[in-house]
């Protein structure tokens, strides 16, 4: 039997799920799925946490800046003669979307997935960077100092 040290999470969890908050997501009603985003110099990094969760049952897609993250968690086959005696993993179907400016380069997003993290990448388009601009001198401006 497995011991619990935190009487609070308990507690937490139980309200979470008698108020349905806890529910398995399905396909049409996905449960959010937490992360973290930040600015590295030229690129915007993003990264959600999804352990337990493999690889190909991860699906990523863009379509008009919007880049949406959907990822199903599945149960574990546990065999025969084996009791579940706590489950509390969240399974179904998590999704996140993200709305991407238009200072981001949705084409060239790069996805990596170490750890039961998924991290991704987004460059800063280049007509967003900032760069400088020459000011060119005018005819009219020489005649001006000249004289």
């Amino acid at each position: 039997m497995l011991m619990r040290t935190d009487p609070f999470r308990e507690i937490d969890r139980l309200t979470q799920q008698f108020f349905g908050s806890q529910a398995p997501g399905t396909w049409s009603r996905p449960t959010a799925m937490p992360m973290d985003a930040y600015r590295h110099g030229d690129k915007y990094v993003v990264s959600f946490d999804l352990p337990g969760v493999s690889p190909d049952a991860i699906d990523l897609d863009v379509e008009r800046n919007v880049l949406t993250v959907k990822a199903e968690r599945r149960p574990v086959e546990l065999g025969e003669g084996v009791e579940m005696q706590v489950a509390e993993r969240p399974l179904g179907v998590f999704s996140r979307q993200l709305f991407l400016g238009d200072t981001l380069d949705a084409d060239r997003i790069e996805a990596s997935y170490e750890a039961g993290v998924l991290t991704l990448t987004i460059p800063i388009a280049e007509q967003a960077k900032p760069r400088k601009i020459a000011i060119a001198e005018t005819d009219s401006d020489r005649k001006q100092i000249d004289a």
